[in-house]
């Protein structure tokens, strides 16, 4: 591969045809001519020394090779790269020591920000920015090195030797009041089983980690599941009686605290998991010093900002 003959105008080119599938709509996006994107297309591939996009024979759009597959990852992590530099360089320009990027779930959105305002106090000459999604979506986003720190629950196992426990993680079954198991001390499984779980999608932390724990409550069997986009909606759910959850206790904090909600008792209960911190990201690049600076605040913390186990 000719390495010194590939330029950022073919790499954004190409990843601008694979997100749109088209030269003309990749054209509009770059404020160019579709000659031209083709141009910057070729001349990629002749500097790969391959074919990096196909067009199926069924006329759909363009799609990457498995050569374009790996151009892709390394576009994608040059522009997290670019972006990252010219976040600590607006960040110094404005009298600041760095830019931190602290990536989270939407599990954790119900205690982060009171981080966040922590870290604003103790290093103030630190800019924060705090990204929230899902679990897949931060997993992706990581690998394209656009965290500098990311706080999440299981991480992924290429991250494991990067990942500082912060604090406990419980996750339970949550009820409204009226509920015929709420205030008992204990469950028939079988009985539970066949109530209504309201869950999160495939592929997110709480789900997997429901699935296991109704695994080993009656292996074989499973509840009947609806899914529903957020945590919130979940909640709001249960709330109107349309079925019980199994859900991060830091996430009912309030509600079980104000008696809207109610936690089961019994056997396996609460599922007891940790919070980690993931110092750097996927990427070659070191951390920055204010990345450093920015974790050993979270690690010297201690999880105080963590909601206290309740029910």
């Amino acid at each position: 591969m000719r390495l010194d003959a590939v330029t950022l105008k073919q790499m954004r080119a190409f990843l601008s045809v694979v997100e749109t599938g088209s030269l003309t709509l990749a054209a509009d996006l770059l404020h160019q001519t579709p000659p031209t994107i083709h141009s910057q297309i070729k001349n990629l591939e002749l500097a790969a020394g391959t074919a990096l996009l196909i067009r199926p024979q069924d006329g759909t759009g363009f799609r990457p090779t498995a050569a374009g597959e790996e151009m892709i990852a390394a576009a994608q992590r040059i522009e997290a790269n670019l972006s990252q530099a010219a976040r600590q360089i607006e960040a110094v320009s404005q009298g600041k020591s760095g830019h931190v990027v602290l990536g989270t779930m939407s599990t954790a959105k119900y205690f982060v920000p009171r981080l966040v305002r922590m870290l604003q106090d103790r290093i103030p000459e630190v800019e924060i920015t705090l990204k929230v999604t899902n679990r897949s979506d931060a997993i992706a986003a990581m690998a394209r090195g656009e965290y500098d720190l990311t706080i999440m629950g299981r991480p992924p196992r290429n991250a494991v030797r990067r990942a500082v426990p912060l604090g406990p993680h419980p996750h339970g079954i949550v009820l409204p009041p009226d509920h015929p198991l709420a205030g008992k001390d204990g469950y028939d499984p079988m009985q539970l089983l066949r109530e209504t779980f309201l869950s999160r999608e495939d592929g997110s932390g709480t789900r997997t980690l429901m699935e296991r724990f109704f695994e080993r409550l009656a292996e074989g069997h499973a509840p009947k599941t609806v899914v529903m986009p957020s945590n919130e909606t979940i909640k709001q759910a249960v709330l109107a009686g349309l079925g019980i959850a199994f859900l991060s206790l830091h996430t009912v904090h309030d509600e079980v605290q104000a008696g809207r909600l109610v936690l089961l008792r019994g056997p396996g209960l609460p599922v007891m998991r940790h919070w980690y911190l993931i110092r750097g990201s996927d990427g070659p690049g070191p951390m920055t010093r204010a990345a450093e600076r920015c974790g050993e605040e979270i690690e010297a913390l201690g999880g105080i900002y963590l909601p206290r186990l309740i029910g």
